[in-house]
């Protein structure tokens, strides 16, 4: 086996969105001078926000640059290169509503670009923190403008609940965002195509108001009364050492949470096979990663990339992750 398909533990980029707090560098470690910092894109090869590899043998290299170096690390189920994007969301202040266009969309009018499906895992949340997940009742397109125009969109809007521990599932075409007080993992499509509807008149740090968007988002949005989500039937499967449960499972991507508990001596297995890659997110906890006669610390926060067909993992410590399959 080709011994580089080791774990490639990330560094992030980072986002200053003005609706950003301070907890990703407070409670996740994340030491980027961003105040404030609103999200850190940790798997990411968009050129709008790359992760860097950590690991000596490709320091510094972007993970697209490693990526197209090793086409083998992504597998042979992914001939088009690396199709997701992890992030961490702090919402100090609520989003923008907004609403992201499909594959076919995408494709067709924004120069072949992938469309934006995606996963929310809530960390954690306020007492009441909501967010915004479709539309209360079936609307016209000339209804959402006018409502756009005079500020009374949020009437029409549905608002959930939100505690830690909770799922989301977003697909493209539903207009909905992230309201203040949530800390959220964001696993995505490779893709940066948001379209705004409103965004509350908000001034940026330059004075200005942020860009709507708001033909393209009345093209692609579902204007129909969207159904309240309901939380998936969650199963926790337990092997020594080791418990987990499907969080989520689409087209694009599989994501699951996986706890580990060792003991002293006491290790868990991981591996991938030559059909695809995995990422696993820390989001509690510490430990040790080991691969053949090497080893690495992870932390809270840390994002570890693992190439298809990696050299087989042995993990020892106490944490959960998002363990995220494609």
């Amino acid at each position: 086996m080709n011994n580089k398909n080791n774990p490639l533990l990330l560094r992030p980029s980072g986002k200053d969105y003005l609706w950003g707090g301070k907890r990703l560098n407070d409670e996740f470690a994340k030491g980027i001078p961003m105040s404030p910092l609103a999200e850190t894109w940790e798997c990411s090869v968009h050129p709008d926000g790359p992760s860097y590899v950590v690991n000596q043998e490709f320091e510094n290299k972007t993970l697209r640059e490693v990526l197209e170096q090793h086409t083998e690390f992504l597998g042979t189920k992914h001939t088009n290169g690396f199709p997701l994007l992890i992030k961490f969301i702090d919402a100090k202040e609520d989003l923008s509503v907004q609403v992201h266009p499909d594959d076919e969309y995408a494709f067709k009018y924004e120069n072949g670009e992938r469309g934006k499906t995606e996963m929310w895992y809530v960390l954690d949340a306020t007492k009441d923190a909501t967010l915004i997940y479709g539309l209360k009742r079936d609307i016209t397109k000339e209804e959402l403008l006018k409502a756009i125009t005079d500020n009374t969109l949020t009437k029409y809007l549905q608002y959930v609940p939100v505690k830690k521990g909770d799922v989301f599932f977003i697909e493209p075409g539903t207009i909905h965002a992230i309201n203040a007080g949530a800390l959220i993992v964001e696993i995505q499509e490779s893709s940066n195509l948001t379209y705004r509807l409103y965004d509350y008149n908000r001034i940026d740090k330059n004075g200005k108001k942020r860009d709507l968007h708001i033909q393209k988002a009345l093209n692609v949005a579902r204007l129909t009364k969207a159904i309240e989500p309901s939380q998936p039937m969650r199963v926790l499967k337990y092997e020594q050492g080791k418990a987990s449960e499907l969080l989520c499972r689409s087209k694009y991507f599989e994501v699951y949470r996986m706890i580990i508990n060792t003991e002293r001596r006491q290790t868990v297995t991981y591996s991938t096979d030559d059909l695809s890659f995995k990422v696993l997110l820390c989001v509690q906890g510490c430990g040790t990663i080991s691969y053949g006669n090497e080893s690495m610390p992870f932390y809270k926060g840390d994002c570890i990339f693992v190439p298809a067909n990696s050299k087989l993992l042995t993990i020892h410590g106490q944490a959960q992750f998002l363990d995220v399959h494609a």
